[in-house]
């Protein structure tokens, strides 16, 4: 077995389903595509040998190459294509047993980083579309719940403190608010491929269509159709914008993934109890304490969110520092970030979906904790409603039933509210079953349920699964 980075210290990614979408051999595939997509448009124009395309294709095989062999050669001139285009001439040419001359159709007229960013936009493409899959799981899951628990109340936090009442069907809506706003911008972006020529002129690219009815701007929207990648207007191996809106798209939808995976885990802590995790045999488990089920699908989420941050930063530290018309390292620092953002947000969708699809809720938790606070919970209600009957000074009376009852202890704040409040307005002016209903916690939700209807009018698309076609966990 050869030294190789399994993903021990990053579990959050290390899946089968995630090492095939983004690790050394789907780089190796993506670029190898991009060279036979390359092949197979210059015979279409003809501009390379009938039959060439064919010989290309056959040679471009991602389980014929070393990427172990690839990756140590690929010190030599800075970047993988290098030594894998040798490979790839080389078996081009053993495989051209008719001599047509296929090795004419391999990378003409391309340099390095043209290939090298289309394959980045392609693999990344074919990660977005995984990814997408995923989140329309999870969407489709949180929407369920939202409708489920559309009348499950629960208690609003803020700044750690109870708030206002809430429901856990408005907290669910807003989940997928999060989600679906990062999916669908992430959905909308167009990845390019790239064409430039060694030196962004095409310069290269005019000579060989000199003649022809091609152009190099032709060929490029052609190689750009056959990988399904969107039209470069023109080259931007210099300006990164393809690179960094994709990097910023992916940490949005981390965010909103880690948004779910911080209230999960604040409401699965044993105290608070509102949420569990999906159960799983041998998952959570702990080293030392037999009786722990630690909530490990959010804690590998988290995990995520806290990262993506920062990859996407050092795109945009590239982006910035991308001197000259080929940079001097800015480029190379790009692919490990990238890279390891698309995997960091493909193995966290996973994770997420597992962990919507199966969550428990436990309604009877929230109402007890929403009466922790009890009537308190609603003392911004009995200010808009009985401060005017109570005069000018209505508001710092029912200030004062505040203040006195939190020097109580937390037990009997509730009954002590309660008490205080119906002494401070007479009953001719509020009657104990117009009190009564005041302080219900129902009667003070807001447009709890047109907010969560909003969200889903506005992102319908996210609301339906697809079928999964596997899922990116071990």
């Amino acid at each position: 077995m050869t030294d190789g980075d399994f993903g021990l210290l990053t579990p959050v990614s290390a899946a089968p389903a995630v090492a095939a979408l983004t690790g050394d051999r789907a780089v190796i595939a993506a670029i190898l595509d991009v060279e036979a997509a390359w092949a197979a448009v210059l015979e279409e124009a003809g501009l390379a040998p009938a039959s060439s395309a064919a010989v290309a294709a056959e040679a471009a095989g991602a389980g014929l190459y070393d990427p172990e062999s690839i990756a140590e050669r690929a010190q030599g001139g800075g970047n993988p294509v290098i030594p894998l285009l040798g490979d790839l001439r080389a078996r081009v040419k053993a495989l051209d047993t008719a001599g047509i001359g296929a090795g004419k159709a391999v990378h003409t007229s391309l340099t390095s980083q043209d290939v090298l960013d289309s394959a980045l936009m392609l693999l990344a493409s074919r990660v977005v579309e995984a990814l997408l899959a995923e989140v329309k799981g999870t969407t489709t899951a949180l929407a369920a719940l939202a409708v489920q628990h559309a009348d499950t109340l629960c208690v609003g936090r803020s700044l750690t403190q109870h708030s206002l009442p809430f429901t856990f069907g408005l907290k669910a809506a807003q989940w997928f608010h999060g989600v679906a706003a990062g999916a669908a911008r992430l959905e909308s972006l167009g990845l390019p491929v790239q064409f430039g020529g060694a030196g962004g002129t095409l310069a290269s690219g005019t000579v060989l269509t000199a003649g022809s009815s091609s152009n190099p701007f032709t060929l490029a929207d052609a190689l750009a159709a056959k990988l399904g990648l969107a039209p470069a207007p023109a080259p931007w191996h210099t300006n990164r914008l393809a690179v960094t809106a994709l990097g910023d798209a992916i940490a949005a939808l981390t965010d909103a993934f880690g948004k779910i995976a911080s209230d999960l885990l604040f409401l699965s802590r044993p105290e608070v109890g509102e949420l569990g995790e999906p159960l799983a045999a041998g998952r959570g488990v702990s080293s030392a304490m037999p009786q722990k089920q630690n909530p490990v699908l959010s804690v590998l989420i988290r995990s995520a969110a806290l990262q993506a941050p920062g990859l996407a930063a050092q795109l945009h530290l590239a982006a910035a520092t991308f001197n000259d018309e080929r940079p001097d390292g800015a480029w190379h620092s790009e692919w490990p970030a990238l890279r390891r953002l698309l995997a960091l947000a493909l193995g966290a969708a996973g994770h997420l979906r597992e962990l919507t699809e199966g969550l428990r809720v436990f309604p009877e938790a929230m109402r007890r904790n929403l009466e922790i606070s009890g009537p308190l919970l609603l003392s911004e209600a009995v200010v808009s409603a009985v401060a005017p009957l109570l005069g000018s000074d209505g508001k710092q009376k029912l200030q004062a039933v505040v203040d006195e009852t939190l020097q109580a202890p937390a037990a009997e704040q509730s009954r002590i509210y309660a008490k205080l409040l119906r002494e401070t307005v007479p009953a001719d002016m509020l009657s104990d079953a117009e009190l009564e209903a005041l302080l219900d916690p129902v009667s003070y939700l807001g447009e709890a349920a047109e907010i969560s209807r909003r969200i889903f009018a506005a992102y319908p698309d996210f609301t339906a699964t697809t079928p999964r076609k596997g899922a990116p966990r071990g």
